[in-house]
């Protein structure tokens, strides 16, 4: 049986990957409430890197096309990093 990460341990692993895929390098620690494009500076193409990069490092396909179609429903359509740890909190469960 695979043990799951918790949220702290998934958000550490998504630092790490922002860093060493994206060359992510925030003045400011990544918490919880970090936003992808508005605080990161990041791109929506960098999305799609970051679910490729994640999906290789967790070792699985996972549903991100159900994330960036919730996002694109929404007025404020910025990713904050703990709406990315829920997601895969919830998806890496399964």
């Amino acid at each position: 049986m695979t043990t799951i990460p918790d949220r702290a341990a998934i958000l550490r692993e998504v630092s790490s990957v922002l860093a060493h895929e994206l060359g992510v390098s925030p003045t400011m620690p990544i918490d919880e409430r970090t936003r992808f494009f508005a605080d990161l500076g990041l791109a929506s193409i960098d999305a799609v890197v970051l679910s490729e990069a994640l999906q290789r490092h967790f070792g699985r396909t996972l549903p991100f096309h159900d994330l960036m179609a919730e996002i694109g429903r929404r007025t404020d359509r910025d990713l904050a990093i703990g709406e990315l740890v829920s997601f895969l909190v919830e998806n890496l469960k399964l």
